[in-house]
C-alpha cells in the first residue's frame, strides 16, 4: 500500500509541475516584474475558459497530493 500510494504522490507531482507551468503568464511587461504587479493585485479579474480550468486542476491536484502526504506520513510512522 505504501509503496503504490508513493507512485501515485510521484505522478501527481509531475501532473502539478505539469499544470502550473501550462497556465498563462499574468504579467504584461518587464516593469511590473520589479513593481510587483501590485496595480493588478486588488483589481477584480476573474478568470475565465482555458485559464479557469488550469487554475482549479493545480487546486484539486494540490489538495489530493495533500491528503495522499499526510496519509504517506502515517504510514510511514507505523
Amino acid at each position: 500500500m505504501y509503496k503504490f500510494l508513493l507512485g501515485v504522490m510521484i505522478v501527481l507531482s509531475i501532473l502539478i509541475i505539469i499544470s502550473v507551468m501550462m497556465q498563462p503568464s499574468k504579467q504584461n511587461s518587464a516593469a511590473s516584474a520589479f513593481t510587483g504587479g501590485a496595480d493588478q493585485l486588488f483589481g477584480k479579474q476573474k478568470s475565465r475558459g482555458f485559464e479557469a480550468v488550469m487554475q482549479r486542476v493545480t487546486a484539486v491536484l494540490g489538495t489530493v497530493w495533500a491528503v495522499l502526504a499526510v496519509m504517506l506520513a502515517f504510514l510511514g510512522s507505523k
